[in-house]
């Protein structure tokens, strides 16, 4: 019999891992409150201590495939109408 793996929101995970840091509750209280296993909890903690600077970076974030395409594509329509009024205005 296998287990459903469960998607946590990021949200959610930013809450437990923020939970933890602050010491407030025990790791075995906060496990029982976000219903997750104490070790994906401390995994969230050491997560947001690492990348946690970075929320507040100011660098271009990666260009996803997608929006590469369509810049590209947007280009190639830009160059196209340039090329056809260049080729009007002098009359081939």
């Amino acid at each position: 019999m296998s287990t459903k793996r469960i998607q946590h929101s990021k949200k959610k995970k930013f809450e437990a891992a923020l939970a933890l840091i602050s010491e407030k509750h025990t790791l075995a209280e906060l496990s029982q409150k976000y219903e997750v296993h104490q070790s994906v909890l401390q995994r969230w903690k050491k997560d947001l201590l690492e990348k946690g600077a970075d929320l507040f970076g100011r660098e271009n974030k990666p260009k996803t495939e997608q929006q590469e395409m369509e810049a590209l594509q947007r280009k190639v329509g830009q160059l196209t109408m340039e090329l056809d009024f260049l080729k009007k205005a002098l009359g081939k």
